[in-house]
């Protein structure tokens, strides 16, 4: 980014817009690239609060009455010498007529000429008049060299400098998806905890990492005790998934291989597709972060788009990561017709989250879920936005025993009492969730009448039960006449049929 700033400059593109909200890392980036030219560059940075002030000089050296941001703009068309001019969050004022008009004279006066306007501001905000003329750039979060340095400080402070090579690329890992601030913060954090910067501090950093994610209200980091062992059945997709989780190694790209882009899980509600997402994320052991659609939209303008960029950003900047959308299909659902209900807003979070999945370079593996076909986009389904797409059917005989193993292995550890192979048959037409529920069912029933539960109490809680496949029939038949024919079966008894019926 820094190199594309430095190029756009010197091709003296009149307005540049960078998205951040590291305003001293990106003003300090800005001066050192206006260091670099023959002919000296003078910087200058306008805030409300103190109006425009030459890079380097006190807060209270103003230039005169250039507090207001249309003097600001005036001030630098009258400007006679080159130089840089950063205006920190203009956005509250950008759509104010007279502001953008001065920035539409300031274009014109300052095209082909040594004089560039950067606006600095954690939110994307443009006035349509303004969108020929300006370009945006997104603000990088700190890389592993940056870090570094920022470590560096805080242990030369804690004059605590012995620390191996391994426990200081632990530690920088860490940190990546974390401003400097945030960094330093953390280092800090973890040495007045611990008294000590080590590899064993990495679990602290990480926990107020994890705080940082969740602050910006629509990441979740997600963290799985379960492995890929505790989804019955779905042996066609755990093979898929086991051979590829070195896909993101070094090895991988000194192989040839691709980076894998993501995967969409259809199927029955209740039947493990969220589970093996999780799972997934300790298979490969790769940071798992959920996307959370619904608190992406906000009534201010541009905050949705806003709240997006920077959830994918920060997805992007603490890669290899897999990045989780549960329920794809409520999120953008009806998308294409948003303009009447939300002023488009929907439609424009839509195509800018496929643009993300189809251009993206960064190893974020994207796993989606859903359970309505029919209310996802068309564009979601065709190739090159999924690696694959899987189909998660209702469990069949064998699938059904393997879940009653896991689930009451899980609540004893002596099952030799439990007939497997009944609870199956009697279960036909039940979905993994309804086959848990069951046995929680049958438990609360037992618990009760203070005695153990037994094979009869499954058997009477499952009766008693009217599964989903039998109320929603025709929602799941027209699913899976859907998935015959588009989608790959998640069960290796049905991909072996299709297999061998090929």
């Amino acid at each position: 980014m820094k190199e594309e700033l430095n190029i756009l400059i010197q091709a003296q593109y009149p307005l540049i817009y960078l998205v951040t909200s590291e305003e001293q890392r990106a003003e300090q980036a800005i001066a050192k690239i206006a260091q670099q030219y023959s002919k000296h560059r003078r910087v200058f940075s306008w805030t409300v609060t103190h109006g425009m002030v030459e890079y380097g000089q006190p807060g209270n050296a103003t230039q005169h009455n250039t507090v207001h941001a249309e003097p600001a703009i005036s001030w630098v068309i009258r400007e006679k010498e080159p130089g840089i001019f950063i205006f920190k969050d203009l956005h509250p004022f950008i759509a104010d007529a007279n502001v953008t008009r001065s920035l539409r004279d300031a274009i014109i006066s300052l095209r082909g000429t040594e004089k560039t306007i950067i606006l600095i501001s954690p939110l994307q905000q443009i006035p349509i008049e303004l969108e020929k003329d300006v370009v945006v750039l997104d603000f990088p979060f700190p890389d592993l060299s940056e870090l570094n340095q920022v470590l560096s400080r805080q242990l030369e402070q804690a004059r605590s400098n012995r620390i191996t090579t391994d426990a200081r690329e632990k530690l920088l890992k860490a940190t990546l998806g974390l401003t400097k601030d945030e960094a330093e913060k953390v280092y800090r954090k973890a040495y007045v905890k611990a008294g000590r910067l080590t590899e064993e501090e990495v679990d602290i950093v990480l926990s107020e990492k994890k705080q940082q994610i969740r602050r910006n209200g629509v990441l979740d980091y997600i963290e799985e005790d379960e492995t890929i062992n505790a989804v019955g059945g779905l042996e066609e997709l755990k093979k898929w998934l086991k051979q590829r989780s070195g896909a993101f190694t070094e090895r991988a790209r000194e192989y040839g291989l691709p980076q894998p882009k993501g995967m969409l899980i259809l199927g029955v509600p209740g039947c493990g597709k969220s589970l093996i997402a999780k799972t997934t994320s300790r298979l490969w052991g790769l940071p798992l972060l959920r996307l959370d659609l619904g608190r992406v939209y906000d009534s201010a303008v541009g905050r949705s788009e806003a709240n997006l960029r920077n959830a994918l950003k920060t997805a992007e900047s603490i890669s290899p990561a897999i990045l989780f959308i549960d329920e794809l299909d409520k999120a953008f659902a009806g998308s294409a017709g948003s303009a009447d209900s939300d002023g488009g807003t929907s439609s424009r979070i839509f195509g800018s989250f496929l643009t993300w999945m189809q251009e993206k370079t960064s190893p974020v593996f994207v796993m989606a879920t859903a359970n309505r076909v029919e209310r996802l986009p068309g564009e979601f389904l065709r190739k090159g936005r999924f690696d694959e797409i899987f189909f998660v059917d209702l469990p069949s005989l064998e699938e059904r025993q393997a879940i009653f193993n896991i689930h009451l292995t899980k609540r004893r550890s002596d099952i030799s009492r439990f007939d497997i192979e009944q609870l199956s048959k009697v279960s036909d037409g039940f979905s993994g969730a309804e086959i848990e529920q069951a046995i929680i069912a049958a438990m609360y029933e037992a618990f009760a009448q203070d005695r153990e539960f037994t094979q009869l109490d499954i058997i009477a809680a499952i009766k008693s039960t009217l599964p989903l496949s039998r109320t929603m029939t025709e929602q799941v038949t027209a699913l899976r006449d859907w998935a015959r024919q588009r989608a790959r079966p998640a069960s290796a008894s049905v991909a072996e049929y299709q297999r061998l019926e090929f």
